[in-house]
């Protein structure tokens, strides 16, 4: 039994100090606290970081309570923390519009607003007025909410209240893709109401999804109102909120099914990712913010990697803390000297004036007490204690209050200018800050041990950085048809058939999408629930229970109704190795994860008498227990059952039956195989009828004639796709020109030469005039005509029935698609006999070409019916989560369209087909490079570097470009063959041009029944020799005859002269290694690839020049003055100028030449010019090249130049290192420049 006179009287002590700070300031009928005497509204953030101590203190009374009067306190302070959570939830339902229509629209005038009236629960100020989208604000209600209801409040009441909380995890599911205002209302740091990406705003809502959780603050003078920053701690505090409240019950012990929040676990792994991607950096605008200590420690607990959040808090530390505490960010104006309060935003160049003179705020100080006491560092805790103590400020009675920042006095700012935190400031801002003095209160309760670090974290979050153990993945193989299941056996795999798992159903993911709208959804708010969206590996990974009924769902991955990726079975393989690998390092619920694989007859080899080879190898290899990385085990569903991870989907059961039918969204398309043993159509029950719904196939009844071979070609054999497209184009009316798919090449001089990095295959020969794409007039394409001259439309469906190959069929299909409509009716059986419509029979085409694996048909007709992959709005939102930006169509501008936010699906889809102009196979093209990127940022972001704009556009071409230079093909069969490629070849060589590999070619025809006419193309690896397997027996003769006839030291690059002009075998053997380094400038330039350091090579640059000119645009010195070197805004403003540079080549040598400039900015001088030309640095380089050249009497072939830069082609082949290479010019070069402005007396390169 405690005794008063000690611990009881220091408690009673803090209880004093938490009514004469906090409590005193509570609005009796709302519970609401303002964030001041001065600033009467109440800001949700703030009012939760505020009651935290009330929380603390009501814990620490019941846990030490001897007295009745203890108890009676205890129940006091906990009930004023429920009255003021119910009071924000208050605040937040009267803006339920508001949330549903952000779900779907995710546009900052419809986001719940960030304060509202403290006695009324009223909004304040309009939707336009404010920087109200501050995602880390709902999280961190989100997130205490589940914390508080964990450790026993009871502060939601009914299942209204429930479904408003599930709505809000959707909300903010949407939001944190998107840019908000961060948890300092600011946005952007030029405080001009730019909203950014916010790690803050991620890791909350991250922490929210399994925790609810919420992270920032805000009384800031001047607010923001715009949003495209995305600040990394409201991120984080939102990937805390939803880790804290997944599969929590808001009734605490007294609820049940009804009352449990669903989170979807990819959710929480998207959060993720895009926080390990962004730390320590907060957002483009801040390299570095204090307000991480939030998500890397207490509250939100939201990052996994113990070296991340190391490295994250030595950050802080060492650029950001003073004698009185952290600074925010670096250049942070708010309270400053410098800072004009007359005005609201700042000018750019005005954010120089603010470093080193940024006011220093306590409150980060209370951060690192409470993460020592987490961590154990009672070191840590004891040092930041003190510091505290000393700049705490004493109140009436000599309450201790912590003051809301320290300034540098006025007259002193010149003196801390050039000795920083050598002054001292003085306290402005609030008195007490509320926030603070909760964060100081509650950490010193943990540290004098009236309460334990796990009773303010019931749910346990402070352990997400502790060693998980492996996890093995168990996968379900089942076959769709007896045959297939003897097939397997055949092959020594056993595997039951889909029938055979009863009572088990298995059901395609779209299903469960369809089956999650349902969830949240309530008529009497108005709220229609999870809004349609794709869902992850990780939630079809475990079981689902729905009215007494086990379900299991296959992957996405392997639906082949909406996007032909899953038509390619060597792509099903390569994304079944990538989801594997994802569940084994994600999956962090109770039990292992299960995903089932259907074995079905799109998986057979061609001739169908056995398994496609790669699927049996796949199989064989997971029988094995190993796969892509992950530790996997083959089992049957029913004995994987008592292992894997179980949801009970309540919010099914049969009291909603009412609406469930009558949907809107009922066949599409699934096909017969889940019918046979999924829910019977005779079934009294209303979700088994639902089921059937959903499952109803349209596709039953084949209604397109079968080819006639043999016959004349109707188009193709005289006018390609790309011409086709081009007529349509006019008859629409459209005067886009048909940009070219690959970059122009100089030809070489030999045409018959065979390449190293070509596989020995069927080859034709082309002379020096390939195909070029024409623009056709009307009669080009002889479209039959009636007698009024008008194209006879009977005659062209005659033609129909007479095609010799499906690309035929679909020329007429999508002639008569643009002319007549989708929903023209073709009458195939005759004049009255009722018609297909011409979508109907495109669908059927497009089902019958992927069959055949007629990959460019596929794409093409794809691009007819407008078909979306389903992930696309995932993957974009993917890839600027990880701080890319992305430009769609082919270069240049304006018809290539730059993405720097995530964009609805619809949206985004409509974008892409603008930008591809007529070519709709571009189009598909887009989205499915699109898709694969996303896929390579996630599991090797290491390929992306220094990557920030991704331009597709130009990908495809340099794509297009490499198969030309493989194939030995002109540009327009090249880019024929791109669209031929089988999407995991498509995807195969996106990776080689990412990672700058040596690739193989092979062209090969098909097999003979084979119904497929297009060559079968693929790519492969070389090795480690640069060539493939069956040109590596000759290499070594190969290597003997080069350095026989290697020539004198001045050839470029160490390559061979040619003896003559002729076409001599000398030159012959020159050019089996001519265009390596041209290669990999074009890839590096086209892919925007800069060295490691570039961006503050450039700022260093910038710190000694009036600017940087490139190609005409000038990057100005005064960019310095507004951005921090370490700001990825800074980076993509260099960006901005370097992609006006149409060639990829030129662009990497301009690269090149910043480097080397760099260098010389190195050097102690303080000016090394004013604007400094850097093509003419380069131009000067490539001029002193060509006098050496000339020197060595090199012939015209070697300096011939490149017509559009001026620039000799075998420059642009040169090794960047040895006595001839571009570094040694570009050295020369720039220091003849920039000589005025340098030291005489010293050597400056060595």
């Amino acid at each position: 039994m405690r005794s008063r006179s000690n611990s009881g009287v220091r408690l009673d002590g803090y209880a004093r100090l938490v009514q004469e700070t906090i409590l005193c300031h509570q609005n009796p009928v709302t519970g609401l606290l303002p964030a001041s005497t001065q600033k009467k509204d109440a800001w949700v953030r703030d009012n939760v970081y505020s009651v935290l101590a009330v929380w603390g203190l009501g814990m620490a009374y019941r846990k030490n309570a001897d007295r009745d009067e203890d108890k009676a306190k205890a129940y006091e302070l906990e009930q004023s923390v429920v009255k003021l959570m119910q009071g924000l939830l208050q605040c937040m339902m009267r803006q339920v519009d508001k949330v549903e229509r952000f779900k779907h629209t995710q546009s900052t005038k419809d986001c719940l607003h960030a304060k509202y009236n403290t006695p009324t629960c009223a909004t304040v100020v309009r939707d336009d007025q404010w920087g109200h989208l501050q995602v880390d604000a709902t999280s961190i209600y989100l997130l205490m909410l589940a914390q508080m209801t964990a450790s026993g409040l009871r502060i939601i009441s009914n299942l209204d209240e429930v479904a408003f909380i599930q709505n809000l995890v959707f909300y903010i599911e949407a939001a944190y893709k998107v840019a908000d205002y961060g948890m300092w209302e600011r946005g952007d740091k030029t405080n001009q109401g730019i909203p950014e990406l916010n790690g803050s705003s991620v890791g909350m809502a991250k922490v929210q999804e399994l925790h609810l959780l919420c992270i920032q603050r805000t009384c800031c003078l001047n607010y923001v109102l715009m949003h495209d920053y995305i600040d990394f701690v409201c991120m984080c505090v939102l990937q805390a909120a939803l880790e804290a409240i997944d599969e929590l019950d808001l009734f605490g012990a007294h609820g049940g099914p009804k009352s449990v929040i669903h989170v979807l676990p990819d959710e929480v792994e998207h959060c993720q990712s895009i926080l390990s991607s962004m730390l320590p950096r907060a957002s483009t605008s801040k390299e570095i913010d204090a307000g991480l200590l939030s998500v890397i420690s207490f509250p939100a607990f939201a990052v996994e990697d113990t070296d991340l959040v190391t490295m994250t808090k030595s950050e802080i530390i060492s650029k950001l803390q003073g004698r009185y505490g952290c600074c925010r960010f670096i250049r942070d104006g708010y309270l400053c000297p410098k800072e004009d309060p007359s005005r609201l935003h700042y000018d750019p160049a005005e954010l120089k004036l603010f470093e080193n003179i940024e006011c220093e705020w306590p409150v980060f100080w209370t951060y690192l007490i409470l993460d020592g006491i987490f961590t154990g560092d009672q070191v840590q805790v004891q040092e930041y204690r003190e510091a505290l103590e000393g700049v705490l400020i004493r109140g009436k009675n000599g309450i201790k209050l912590v003051p809301e920042l320290y300034a540098v006095p006025r007259d002193k700012v010149q003196e801390e200018y050039n000795n920083p935190h050598s002054v001292d400031r003085v306290a402005m801002g609030q008195l007490p800050h509320m926030w603070g003095q909760s964060l100081y209160i509650l950490g010193c309760l943990l540290a004098e041990g009236f309460l334990a670090p796990g009773e303010i974290d019931p749910l346990n979050r402070r352990f997400s950085t502790q060693f998980k153990p492996d996890v093995v993945v168990q996968v379900c193989v089942v076959a769709e048809s007896e045959e297939i299941q003897e097939m397997l056996q055949d092959a020594g795999i056993t595997v039951q058939k889909m029938s055979e798992v009863l009572p088990i159903r298995i059901l395609p993911a779209r299903i469960l999408s369809h089956v999650y709208v349902r969830l949240g959804n309530s008529k009497k708010l108005n709220l229609s629930g999870r809004p349609y969206r794709h869902i992850g590996v990780l939630g079809t990974s475990k079981f689902y229970e729905i009215r007494n009924q086990s379900y299991i769902f296959t992957p996405q991955f392997l639906d082949q109704h909406h996007f032909y990726l899953a038509l390619d079975n060597q792509m099903i393989v390569e994304m079944l190795r990538t989801e594997l690998a994802y569940l084994s390092s994600c999956w962090r619920m109770t039990g292992r994860p299960t995903l089932t694989f259907p074995i079905t007859s799109s998986m057979l080899a061609e001739d169908g008498d056995g398994i496609d080879s790669c699927i049996l190898a796949t199989l064989q290899k997971i029988q094995d227990g190993y796969f892509g990385g992950a530790r996997v085990q083959m089992s049957d569903l029913a004995s994987v059952q008592s292992t894997s991870f179980h949801t009970h989907l309540s919010f099914l059961d049969e009291e909603n039956d009412d609406t469930l039918l009558g949907d809107e969204e009922v066949g599409d398309g699934y096909g017969e195989e889940y019918n046979t043993f999924g829910p019977s159509e005779d079934s009294e029950d209303v979700f088994d009828q639902y089921l059937t719904q959903l499952l109803h196939s349209t596709t039953t009844k084949r209604h397109l004639p079968p080819i006639q071979r043999g016959k004349h070609h109707i188009f193709s054999a005289e006018h390609t796709t790309r011409d086709i497209l081009s007529y349509m184009a006019q008859v629409q009316g459209l005067n886009i020109p048909m940009s070219s798919m690959y970059l122009p090449v100089r030809p070489m001089k030999s045409q018959h030469r065979k390449s190293l990095n070509l596989l020995e295959a069927h080859h034709h020969q082309h002379g020096p005039h390939g195909k070029q794409a024409k623009i056709h007039s009307a009669p080009d394409l002889h479209l039959p005509q009636d007698s009024q001259g008008n194209t006879d439309f009977a005659a062209l469906v005659r033609q129909l029935k007479e095609c010799p190959t499906l690309q035929d069929q679909a020329d007429i299909l999508y002639i008569l698609y643009v002319l007549k409509g989708a929903d023209w009716l073709v009458e195939l059986s005759g004049t009255g006999q009722g018609g297909i419509s011409v979508r109907s029979l495109l669908e059927e085409l497009y089902t019958q070409a992927g069959a055949c694996k007629e990959w460019g048909l596929i794409r093409y007709i794809s691009g007819i019916l407008r078909k979306r992959v389903e992930v696309l709005a995932e993957a974009c939102t993917d890839l600027i989560s990880h701080h890319k930006q992305l430009t769609v169509g082919l270069p240049p501008e304006p018809r290539e369209r730059v993405i720097t936010v995530p964009l609805p699906p619809e949206e985004l889809n409509t974008l892409i087909y603008e930008a591809s102009g007529q070519d709709i196979s571009v189009a598909v093209l887009t989205q499915e490079i699109m898709v694969y990127l996303a896929m390579y940022v996630r599991s090797q972001p290491a390929l992306f570097g220094d990557m920030l704009r991704l331009r597709i556009g130009l990908i495809m071409q340099v794509m297009a470009t490499e198969l030309a230079r493989s194939l030995h093909c002109s540009g327009e069969e090249a880019s024929e063959s791109l669209m031929s490629l089988s999407p995991f070849g498509m995807k195969n060589l996106l990776h080689h041009i990412l990672s700058g590999k040596e690739f193989g070619v092979e062209r090969s025809m098909r097999p003979i029944q084979s119904a497929a006419t297009s060559p079968a193309i693929s790519i492969h690896e070389l090795g480690h020799t640069g060539a493939t397997k069956t040109e590596r027996t000759g290499i070594h003769k190969l290597k003997s005859e080069i350095k026989q006839r290697c020539s004198s030291p001045s050839t470029p690059s160490g390559m061979l002269s040619p003896v003559s002009t002729g076409l001599g075998e000398g030159q012959l053997h020159w050019e089996e290694r001519q265009g390596q380094w041209l290669r990999r400038r074009r890839l590096d330039g086209a892919i925007n690839r800069v060295p490691m350091g570039f961006y503050q090579k450039v700022w260093k640059i910038l710190q000694k020049c009036h600017g940087l000119s490139m190609d005409g645009y000038v990057l100005p010195s005064s960019t310095t003055r507004e951005m921090t070197a370490g700001e990825i805004k800074f980076a993509v403003q260099v960006e901005s100028v370097l992609n006006h540079v149409p060639q990829p080549e030129y662009r990497q040598l301009l690269v090149e030449t910043v480097m080397v400039l760099g260098l010389i900015a190195d050097v102690d001088v303080d000016s090394i010019g004013g604007i400094i030309h850097v093509d003419r640095v380069l131009h000067l380089a490539n001029d002193l090249f060509i006098a050496d050249q000339k020197a060595h009497s090199a012939g015209d072939y070697f300096l011939e130049k490149d017509a559009a830069t001026g620039i000799c082609n075998f420059f642009y082949d040169s090794a960047p290192s040895g006595s001839y290479g571009t570094m040694t010019y570009l050295s020369k070069a720039a220091i003849t420049y920039v000589q005025d402005f340098l030291p005489s007396s010293t050597c400056l390169m060595q």
